[in-house]
Formats: structure tokens, sequence, C-alpha cells
């Protein structure tokens, strides 16, 4: 490392020890890549770790994190999202590389792009009116996630001026943007939750998602239906002899769980001081000895419920919610308001999203269910591929339907007035589009 401005050999030897020490070995295990960071101990030092690899898409099959004093060391059991050991140089040079700058911290900046930040109350339709708003008015959509759960949504959009090309400067053009966005958010009732701004933030968008997330409360709202039986268990108990809470998580596996897990911790202000992960199959198991920052343990019952009711949030803000669909084709203005009026008019629900262009390609993933929020009728998605364009609108994952729907047509539901969930997907439509019913993602 380079030491010019460093003037006495104190500074030298505070860089030195500041510098996390990463070690990246294929030999010892025949099944994953093991990746090894020890630094000096920092509060969010944990989540940078995780956030670089996660980045990259990598899969944390192990890990067990210790601290010891002003000192912690991490093993990560990494493949990539084959199953593989990583065997890319260039991968594990960058993997090194980030690592051993994390006590340095990262920027996340916008890249000469307007950042809009959306939050309020979902319903049928809500994306198809957002980016409607931004064809309008002549902004083009760079790259966006959108994730919604309890009845929520967060949205981090980056936008750019159709005409200069670059970040929207015009005073009056942002104020005029974040007033439409912020009425297509209202609605009819959500006037106290609906929030739409420019974000002069700079930060890795998906933990903005989570405190937006957190920020608005979504642990705290019952739906009235799941989608998914998947629920995490979460068991928080106090180790009064070593001053510790403990915290077991255990739900299905995923790509970026313990990104989404430490990132909540975080942001709540506990500091983890040791974990074990393990993955056996499609499970993850998932062990942390955690304090405040102060150096106490949970010291109320209010408080360990809502650990447990934020974490089972964390876990399921990104749960994949119905039919993934992959949009790749040539990008062009007013692209995402066809795309998701196509999707409104034949009752798609957007549960997430993740918008981006490569170049002048538009390469789009989004999660869809039907108005109810039940999987959708294959038929429906065919004749929305057909209306889209069969070669530039993939069905990834296409699930059979679900055998809850059948049991369950004799229920109806109140959302603002009565939902028959009996009613066939044709008239669930017709009604979601004279604005009577709304979604209950």
């Amino acid at each position: 490392m380079e030491w010019s401005g460093c003037t006495d050999e104190y500074e030298k030897l505070v860089i030195r020890m500041s510098t996390p020490r990463v070690v990246i070995d294929n030999a010892v295990c025949s099944t994953a890549t093991i990746v090894k960071v020890d630094s000096a101990r920092k509060h969010g030092i944990l989540l940078d770790a995780v956030q670089v690899l996660t980045d990259l898409n990598l899969s944390i099959k192990k890990a067990y994190i210790s601290s010891d004093g002003r000192w912690f060391m991490d093993v990560f059991h990494v493949t990539d999202q084959n199953g593989n050991k990583l065997t890319d140089d260039s991968v594990l040079k960058y993997i090194e590389q980030s690592l051993g700058s994390i006590h340095y911290g990262g920027t996340n900046g916008s890249n000469g792009l307007t950042v809009l930040e959306l939050s309020g109350t979902d319903r049928i339709g809500l994306l198809s009116e957002v980016f409607a708003v931004m064809a309008e008015l002549q902004c083009d959509v760079v790259e966006s996630k959108f994730w919604t759960h309890n009845g929520l949504i967060a949205s981090l959009i980056y936008v750019k001026d159709s005409i200069s090309g670059s970040a929207i400067e015009d005073s009056k053009k942002i104020e005029r943007l974040e007033a439409r966005l912020r009425n297509v958010l209202k609605g009819d009732d959500d006037i106290r939750s609906a929030k739409a701004s420019i974000s002069m933030a700079v930060m890795h968008p998906e933990r903005r998602l989570h405190q937006m997330m957190f920020a608005d409360r979504d642990f705290q709202r019952n739906p009235i239906f799941k989608f998914t039986s998947d629920t995490p268990l979460v068991t928080v108990q106090n180790w009064a002899e070593r001053g510790y809470s403990v915290v077991n998580v255990q739900c299905k596996d995923r790509t970026k769980l313990l990104f989404d897990v430490v990132c909540n911790l975080t942001h709540m202000e506990y500091v983890v001081f040791h974990a074990t992960i393990n993955t056996t199959s499609d499970q993850a198991y998932l062990e942390f000895y955690i304090r405040h920052k102060d150096g106490t343990p949970i010291s109320s019952e209010p408080e360990r419920q809502r650990v447990i009711q934020c974490l089972q949030a964390a876990v399921e803000r990104r749960a994949s919610e119905g039919v993934r669909l992959e949009l790749y084709t040539e990008n062009k203005q007013g692209l995402l308001a066809e795309v998701m009026r196509t999707f409104r008019e034949n009752g798609l629900n957007v549960t997430r999203a993740e918008i981006s262009t490569i170049e002048d390609m538009a390469a789009n993933i989004f999660y869809v269910t039907d108005a109810i929020g039940y999987p959708v009728d294959p038929k429906i998605i065919e004749y929305v591929r057909h209306k889209i364009g069969l070669n530039n609108l993939k069905v990834k994952e296409l699930p059979l339907v679900c055998h809850e729907k059948s049991d369950r047509e004799d229920q109806s539901v109140g959302v603002g007035g009565a939902v028959l969930l009996s009613l066939g997907s044709l008239v669930r439509r017709n009604l979601y589009n004279l604005g009577l019913i709304k979604s209950c993602s």
C-alpha cells in the first residue's frame, strides 16, 4: 500500500492495523471457496464484508463470525450461482481488493443521474402510473429497484432527462415530477404515508430499501393473507452469563439472505459479536450473538418481539412472490410505461422489479401475481408475452396453480370493499380496472 502523505510511523501503523487482511483459499474445501477477513472491529464492517460478496451474486453456504475485543474475523464458504467454486482470477482479485478496502467505506454514487425515492401503500397498477408520469415528463428510467411487503412499497428510481441525457437540473421540473409522483402514490386513501422525493444521500440501494421499509414499519402490518407459507422462524433469547442476546433464524435459503438479516441488525444498532451460518439443501440456519452498541443485551419483552418481527420482515421483503418474467429488448423512451400498462390491463400485479439498462438494451426482471396475489394463469402469461413480444419477454419460472386457491374459493376478503376470491381471472381484471379492488401483496 502507498504511504504518500503519511509523515510519521504511528500513522502508518494505524493504517496498517485498520486495513483488513484478506485470504482466499480454494484448496481447503472441495465444494466452496474459503474467504477469510480479519481486521479491527467497527460498527457495520460485517455488513460491508457481506455486501461485497452478495453484490457479486455469490452464495454464502457457510460462515463463521467471531469478534474478540477490538478485532474480528469472518470466514465465508462461497460458491457461484451454479454451486461451483470460484476460479476466475479477476473475480478473486476483485474480492480481495474490495474486502481489503472496506474499512475506508465505499461510494454508491448516482453516476450523473437523478435518484427518486418512492414509498407508500401498494395497489394494483401503481408502477404503470409511475412510469407513465416518467414518460410524460420526458424522464428516462436507467435503473430501478421496486419492493413490496405487507401492503407497502419502496422503490429507488435512477432517471435522466430525455433531452439532455444527464441528471435533471431544472428545479421546476424536479418539483413537478415530485408532485405528480406524490399524487400517484397517494391514490384515494394514502395521504399520510405517500412519499416521493429526490434523494441526495449516497447509499447502497438495497440498504436504502430496507431502511425505507423499516421506517414505514412494514414489520407491524399484518397482511390479509400471504402468498407463501414460508414464514421464517425467528427466536431471541438472552444468555445472561455472557451478556449476549442469541438470535436464531431458520428459513428457506436464497441469495442475499445473510445480507438482508445483517443489514437489519445493523440498522437497528445491534453489534454482531459471533455468528454461525449453515445451509443444508434449501434451508438456512443462522445464529447470532448480539448486543446493543453500548454493550448491553436485549432488555425487555417488547424489544425481543420487535427484533423477531423486524427480522421476519427483513427475510420476507426480498421473497420472490409469483412468476419471474425477464424482459430483454432494445430500450426506447416510454418502454416501461407500455410494458406496465400491458401488465395492468391483463391483471398482473408486480410484487418486485429490477430495472436496468445495458448500453441501448433494457434488461428487466419482474415478479408478478394476479390481482388477488395468487399465481397467474399460464394462459394470461402467454397472452402478455405475445403482446410484448415472445422473444423479448421470457418466463423464467412458472409455478403450478396453488392448491390453496381451490380451498379458499368460498372465502371473501374486504379491501376497501368486498373482494370475492371465487371470481375468475377475467372478472377480477374487470373489477380492478374499475378501481373496485386493490392489491394485497
